[in-house]
């Protein structure tokens, strides 16, 4: 998954985006900046999230070329099975708390246009048929 990530030039992926029905994903939110930081997230589960928000412009690997104003908690607790088994947990704040978010809303079938208003989905749509 990871190869795939970097090769479509994203930060953040998730199982279900690559046809695996499992509760996975991988992030890596700075190896755009020269150093590579690769994460694996087996079964994550948000403990917590922070009452401070933001509102960040959002990609999406499946919807190619779109991006969505979304708000969301700025930082956020995290606990998850490393690849070797090892339960883990820990706060992130910053792009890596909207990334995770990001990621787990596609674990639970949910999409940027799903989290933003009725109008600017509807606006979001059209450029996707365009």
């Amino acid at each position: 998954m990871l190869e795939t990530l970097y090769h479509a030039v994203g930060r953040g992926l998730a199982a279900p985006q690559v046809g695996a029905m499992v509760r996975l994903f991988v992030m890596d939110c700075s190896w755009k900046d020269g150093h590579a930081e690769p994460q694996v997230f087996i079964n994550p589960e948000i403990l917590a999230l922070s009452d401070e928000t933001a509102v960040r412009s959002e990609g999406c690997l499946s919807i190619p070329g779109i991006t969505a104003d979304v708000t969301r908690p700025v930082a956020v607790t995290l606990r998850w099975l490393g690849l070797g088994g090892d339960l883990q947990q820990q706060g992130f704040s910053g792009f890596a708390a909207t990334c995770i978010q990001h990621e787990i809303d596609h674990l639970d079938g949910v999409l940027t246009l799903d989290r933003v208003d009725p109008d600017a989905r509807a606006r979001l749509l059209a450029d996707l048929a365009a």
